[in-house]
């Protein structure tokens, strides 16, 4: 199986890297201490990653301009230092919400050079002794603009827009190619622990319905029914792959009211992803939002226009348990590989400490959308930078701000991690030893 060896913060190992007495107190085995050993025990209550994801696609140089997301074919742009940036932080993994190595029309087929700058980016995630998830936003019969669909007509046309992969059974089956094709190509990685499948399955939002039953009843057994065909991409990696883990999410954009809905499938090493934004209304409200949503207070749960309910900590702690209630079998590992709040909403730092402590007590990994690469054109007033949070809770607002209070709340739970990649008694080359974590 794929073997994973953690960095044990003893006196001892800390004083051998400053090149003190050889004599050091010998570390404890992985076993001894109880660590996991393998990627699938990384998955097993813990939690064991806790991280965040980056996000990639392709560039339309038409769409977003010429230097926006940078200058080649997929951004915004990455480098070595931002992923090194990331794990100086505490964080040990990282969700790569990427754009897959298909052609989105026909005829499908690979296109090497993603592939190739997948493999770039997996490597920068191992250098900075980070582990990965693959997490596949698009690919045949679906674009990047299916999941970003609100903004049809208005910043995007319809050309752009492809969802064929619900409709085509041949954009399914080259679908279940790509996964195949990235199965091999990372099967034997040392720091690839997960392959999650399809960023926010949303069939249910293109036909309009947002009721289990209500899709049941009209589009069960269908192109559109994920359950009739996500086990076929996890059988098509299986012929290649035996033992990575493998991340199935529901609908609704992954939603955890959808978690129930999502049947289970007969293999080895699954595990159901959710993204966890609830409610809504607050975490995404915009930041010139009169009466704006307040944490602890009263608000909607999911659109503005809802009855406000009350929401604090036990209100969050009372929607993780059910959550970790709601798998589709008893034997079910769940994980949240996205989370995140916009940074200027009020109460934002203590909303996400509440959150993501609550996801501690259930032992889920967890990831915050996002970390941003160092970009300056992102971070600029008609930039992508919502959920920016180094930059501060001040809308107006485009410096790294290192001591804002989102951020301290991240670091600390990232801080609790004990967990890397790398193996046991050698640093990869280039990289530090992560900070040690905070009490």
């Amino acid at each position: 199986m794929k073997r994973i060896m953690v960095w044990f913060f003893t006196v001892g190992w800390v004083a051998a890297v400053a090149g003190c007495s050889s004599n050091a107190a010998s570390a404890t085995t992985p076993q001894a201490a109880g660590y996991p050993t393998d990627a699938w025990a990384l998955w097993q209550p813990g939690p064991w990653l806790r991280g965040a994801n980056i996000y990639q696609r392709r560039v339309y140089p038409e769409l977003d301009g010429e230097l926006f997301y940078g200058p080649g074919p997929f951004g915004p742009p990455y480098t070595q230092k931002d992923f090194d940036a990331l794990a100086e932080q505490g964080a040990n993994w990282v969700v790569l919400s990427v754009m897959g190595p298909y052609t989105v029309t026909p005829p499908y087929r690979l296109d090497p050079a993603a592939l190739e700058h997948i493999a770039h980016l997996v490597d920068m995630a191992w250098q900075a002794d980070l582990f990965v998830t693959l997490a596949v936003r698009s690919g045949p019969g679906r674009s990047e603009f299916s999941i970003l669909r609100d903004g049809l007509n208005d910043w995007f046309g319809p050309e752009y827009l492809h969802e064929e992969v619900w409709t085509e059974p041949a954009a399914r089956l080259a679908w279940a190619a790509m996964w195949q094709t990235l199965a091999q190509r990372f099967h034997e990685h040392p720091a690839v622990v997960g392959y999650e499948l399809m960023v926010e399955p949303n069939a249910n939002d293109i036909v309009g319905i947002y009721d289990p039953e209500t899709f049941d009843e009209h589009y069960q057994g269908t192109g559109y029914d994920w359950n009739v065909w996500y086990p076929d991409l996890v059988a098509a990696i299986r012929e290649v792959d035996p033992e990575t883990p493998i991340l199935v999410s529901p609908l609704d954009y992954a939603s955890p009211q959808w978690l129930g809905h999502l049947k289970p499938v007969q293999a080895p090493h699954v595990v159901y992803s959710v993204h966890l934004y609830e409610p809504f209304a607050y975490t995404h409200q915009n930041a010139d939002t009169p009466d704006a949503w307040h944490y602890p207070g009263r608000m909607a749960l999911n659109d503005a226009s809802e009855a406000a309910a009350w929401v604090d900590q036990a209100a969050l702690e009372e929607a993780m348990s059910a959550i970790a209630a709601n798998l589709p079998h008893a034997d079910a590992r769940i994980a949240i590989t996205e989370t995140g709040i916009m940074r200027w909403e009020p109460g934002a730092a203590a909303f996400m400490r509440d959150r993501l402590d609550a996801a501690e007590r259930h032992g889920l990994n967890y990831a915050i959308w996002m970390w941003y690469p160092d970009w300056p054109a992102l971070n600029q007033p008609q930039g992508d930078h919502a959920f920016n949070f180094r930059l501060g809770s001040q809308a107006n607002h485009f410096a790294i701000t290192p001591e804002n209070a989102l951020w301290r709340a991240y670091r600390a739970m990232w801080r609790r991690n004990t967990v890397r990649p790398s193996l046991w008694g050698a640093i990869p080359q280039g990289a530090t030893a992560p900070p040690l974590a905070e009490p």
